[in-house]
């Protein structure tokens, strides 16, 4: 079985590949590097977005405290 000619084809077909994959210049970031920078990118500005509302949220509560909650709307009477 492992005489057959397209067996024996495709081994040297796929070895040619591989030979050319593994000697081939590098000419920028593959597709798996850019996904890996892009979820990074993601993940901080996630990070950052929640780190922001957190801080907004404490001071909204901080402020809700110092007036009591509100008023009426300031109507002045």
């Amino acid at each position: 079985m492992m005489n057959h000619p397209w067996i024996i084809y495709l081994t040297a077909y796929l070895g040619v590949r591989i030979h050319r994959a593994r000697t081939a210049p590098t000419r920028g970031a593959s597709a798996v590097e850019w996904v890996i920078i892009t979820a990074i990118i993601a993940g901080v500005a996630l990070g950052l977005a929640t780190l922001i509302k957190t801080l907004v949220e404490q001071k909204q509560s901080e402020i809700q405290g110092t007036f009591g909650g509100g008023g009426d709307g300031g109507g002045g009477e």
